[in-house]
């Protein structure tokens, strides 16, 4: 597949930046441990999805100390109707106690302590860096990886190999990107059917596949 020019990189950053201006995550958070456990829950599932369960979930568990001592299966039972949620369970749990028991109860902000936590990888904890101290970092889920390699900006294989690439060829304001490549992904270049007739960016267009992470 064709890959954009050095010139096509600098005139879809711009587009980007100019039609999702300060643009925030979806997922509804008040606090750093909220938005951690959104952003695990949101893996393979949808920010609308999220923000149904997530309110019944912090009423019971509203801190890492509570989240710590619950049983597996309340928590099971109140994150049900979420994608793979007797894995995230688990993973809930024992993230809040690691926390507690590592870090005296405190969400270490920054990317590599985040990454020793249970459930969270490096895109987790990109994300939350770059929604709660917004880092300039880049996270490539789903919607990242299907509309970088439609652009052209990256053939990778791998999400993690993907994230390099597009940090290297944008790299600054990449907070910025990756929440318009979200939302862009999400909303214009869709998996199935994309909004074509909606797209500011369909002079770059290299495909229309449906590219997924290996």
């Amino acid at each position: 597949m064709k890959k954009a020019t050095k010139q096509e990189i600098l005139e879809i950053k711009k587009l980007f930046l100019e039609h999702y201006s300060d643009k925030k995550t979806e997922l509804n958070y008040r606090n750093l441990y909220e938005l951690c456990v959104s952003v695990m829950l949101s893996a393979q599932c949808t920010d609308k999805r999220v923000n149904q369960i997530t309110p019944k979930l912090f009423q019971t568990f509203p801190d890492i100390e509570t989240l710590s001592n619950a049983s597996l299966e309340e928590v099971k039972e109140l994150i049900n109707s979420c994608s793979y949620f007797n894995n995230k369970a688990k993973n809930l749990i024992n993230f809040a106690k690691n926390v507690k028991e590592r870090f005296n109860s405190n969400i270490p902000l920054n990317e590599e302590d985040l990454k020793t936590l249970s459930g969270i990888g490096q895109k987790t904890a990109n994300v939350v860096m770059i929604e709660f101290a917004n880092k300039n970092l880049m996270a490539v889920d789903t919607h990242v990886f299907r509309t970088s390699h439609r652009l052209g900006l990256s053939n990778q294989k791998s999400a993690i190999k993907t994230e390099e690439e597009l940090s290297k060829k944008f790299k600054t304001d990449l907070n910025q990107l990756h929440q318009a490549m979200v939302l862009f992904g999400r909303y214009i270049c869709k998996a199935k059917n994309p909004s074509c007739h909606e797209c500011f960016l369909t002079q770059f267009c290299k495909s229309t596949d449906n590219f997924k992470p290996q």
